[in-house]
């Protein structure tokens, strides 16, 4: 599961060097642009910066995305810096007066509105900080009803039942007046935003983009108003299980161009981000010790949760490639697995701080080196840095 360039630095590293994030961005850039090249046209895609923020990242994607959707002030400011001068979107549940003022004086194209307050917030700053005739770009992003079949298999859901994402269907013509009616001169209504859940293949994304659109398209019908974009989010699945099965983009793409072509005069957007950066990047360790204990057999590798959190958070097993290493400087005995399986743990006190249960790794000895796959997206962003205090890893990018 790793990649020639991957392997070949995680056994170079010196042992003080690990644990180490290893990127590698051909292998990104690769996959985005196959990614780009299965998309219709008339289909634009933003890159989720909160999946994977690195600096290198975001430039990597450059060629490939038409902008990133940045969630909070940090974010904001942090993806202009890293990619001046390309288009932004700003979204999540409670935005500070600050951050939106931010983004104002940045020029952002567009704000996804999580409710009829933040509207009216938006909508006074904007009064304030716009030049004169200048109006400011709003998606509203609703929580549509969704069939339970649609969310079947969903990994996490932000839409489709209570949530505190996105404004309810019924206030839907309110927030549509606010916009139209002449109440907010300051902002334009560019249309409608809705990502519902995450986790989902090509067929169940497919038709969650369709619910969507087709309601988009209704709500303006019924307002007389034209939305001009309809934004179907992102979740699309990344299988940790099986890391060969990925998400069928071609599918994706071919159902998206019949949308597009059913609605000429929209342009839709998605805006994925595990699936165009997680493959890129792997989380490498080395095996401190290995115990026997109770029938079954446990590696402590340095580091753990508190630099990949992601195990822990989907309650998964960190798809894992083990690198031998013959060398071993110590005059006592080299710990080894008995079993054919080993339980991979960090350094942390605490249970819950497991990486991968019963790994198939026969033979498994401290100073062998472990590189988790799937760690370019939710892996050290999300994760508890300061937990122990133990040091943070290095970061690498090859290509």
């Amino acid at each position: 599961m790793t990649t020639a360039a991957v392997r070949d630095r995680v056994l170079a590293l010196a042992r003080a060097e690990l644990p180490a994030y290893i990127y590698d961005l051909a292998a990104l850039r690769d996959h985005a642009a196959a990614v780009r090249a299965a998309l219709p046209g008339r289909v634009e895609m933003y890159y989720a910066a909160k999946a994977n923020p690195e600096p290198e990242i975001l430039a990597a994607l450059g060629p490939y995305v038409d902008g990133y959707e940045v969630s909070s002030g940090g974010e904001l400011a942090h993806v202009a810096k890293a990619v001046p001068g390309r288009p932004l979107a700003f979204g999540g549940p409670g935005k500070t007066p600050a951050e939106i003022t931010a983004a104002l004086e940045l020029g952002v194209a567009r704000f996804h509105v999580e409710s009829v307050y933040e509207l009216h917030m938006l909508a006074d700053l904007a009064a304030r900080s716009a030049p004169d005739g200048a109006r400011t770009g709003v998606l509203l992003r609703f929580n549509l009803p969704l069939s339970a079949a649609s969310l079947a298999g969903s990994s996490l859901t932000m839409g489709g039942r209570p949530t505190p994402f996105g404004i309810d269907p019924s206030e839907a013509d309110t927030a549509v007046r606010l916009l139209t009616d002449g109440t907010y001169p300051h902002l334009e209504l560019l249309g409608v935003h809705a990502h519902l859940a995450s986790g989902l293949p090509a067929p169940e994304q497919l038709a969650v983009a369709e619910s969507v659109v087709t309601w988009a398209v209704g709500l303006a019908a019924r307002h007389r108003v034209r939305l001009a974009e309809v934004n179907v989010g992102g979740g699309m699945t990344v299988d940790y299980a099986d890391p060969r099965r990925r998400f069928d983009w071609s599918a994706y793409g071919e159902g998206l161009a019949r949308l597009a072509g059913a609605h000429p005069d929209l342009t839709l957007r998605i805006e994925p981000g595990r699936a165009l950066s997680a493959y890129c990047g792997w989380y490498a360790t080395e095996v401190l010790d290995v115990k026997h204990s109770h029938g079954e057999e446990f590696a402590v590798v340095r580091g753990g949760t508190h630099h990949l959190r992601t195990p822990a958070t989907k309650g998964h097993d960190q798809p894992c490639s083990v690198l031998r290493v013959e060398d071993w400087p110590h005059p006592w005995p080299r710990p080894a697995a008995r079993r054919d399986r080993v339980t991979l743990t960090g350094q942390l006190c605490t249970p819950k701080d497991v990486l991968a249960r019963r790994v198939p790794a026969p033979g498994l000895r401290a100073g062998d080196r472990v590189a988790f796959a799937l760690a370019g997206a939710y892996a050290w962003n999300i994760s508890h840095h300061e937990f122990l205090m133990h040091p943070r890893p290095g970061f690498h990018f090859l290509g």
